[in-house]
């Protein structure tokens, strides 16, 4: 992806974002210098992952295939394996009309996936085998606000604006927006996007990026080689 892209993204992703309601924190809106200058405060931030993230998955095909996300807090694993303190993550996602993200479980997280506004959020699940390996013939059972759902394998469940669905390790799934762009929320255990993500399918979890502009804001994905 181009960094001129990921800024118009950006751009775009805020205006959404604002019509439903939501506004970004202010660390949202530091440019690269000033997250510098500020770096000696924002570990946490930095070390949590916390901020931006455009993904094409490596593929190069955003429109067909990409996921807009922005981490607004995240925990420590530590706490989650000792079993307190700050053991949550929070994020906001925007799936776009007939956009992929494609076939993938996580280990550790679960997570509750909500419709914040927009069109509808059509998610296909699977369930895993006895190895916990994606099974193509097996399905599962979630709760969506609450009640508990049999699931079908590949059964595509679609959730309206204020409507939610809760996926456990091992519950496969995709999803997308029908009908138009989603924004959606994420509430979950501890978020680790570098090693507690599984696809179906061997691609990547961040973009390439070919950087013809400036950045306008950092991606999650630049902290190492800016903030080092």
């Amino acid at each position: 992806m181009t960094r001129s892209r990921i800024n118009d993204i950006m751009a775009q992703a805020d205006d959404m974002i604002r019509q439903y309601g939501f506004v970004l924190p202010p660390f949202a809106y530091w440019t690269p210098d000033q997250f510098v200058m500020h770096k000696a405060q924002a570990g946490r931030i930095i070390a949590s992952r916390m901020g931006w993230d455009i993904t094409d998955y490596g593929q190069g095909r955003f429109d067909q295939m990409g996921l807009f996300l922005f981490t607004l807090r995240n925990g420590d694993l530590a706490d989650l394996q000792r079993g307190g303190g700050m053991c949550y993550a929070e994020k906001l996602l925007i799936s776009r009309q007939d956009q992929l993200s494609p076939m993938h479980t996580h280990v550790i997280k679960a997570e509750d996936i909500i419709n914040r506004g927009g069109a509808t959020l059509v998610i296909e699940l699977h369930g895993s085998d006895d190895q916990g390996r994606f099974a193509r013939d097996r399905g599962g059972v979630v709760r969506c606000d609450g009640l508990e759902r049999a699931y079908a394998p590949g059964e595509k469940l679609k959730l309206a604006p204020g409507e939610s669905v809760t996926l456990m390790p091992g519950d496969w799934h995709a999803f997308w927006g029908e009908g138009g762009d989603v924004l959606i929320g994420e509430v979950s255990t501890v978020n680790d996007d570098l090693t507690d993500n599984v696809f179906v399918e061997p691609i990547g979890r961040f973009a390439d990026i070919e950087e013809d502009v400036a950045p306008t804001h950092l991606l999650v994905s630049d902290y190492d080689r800016w903030l080092a």
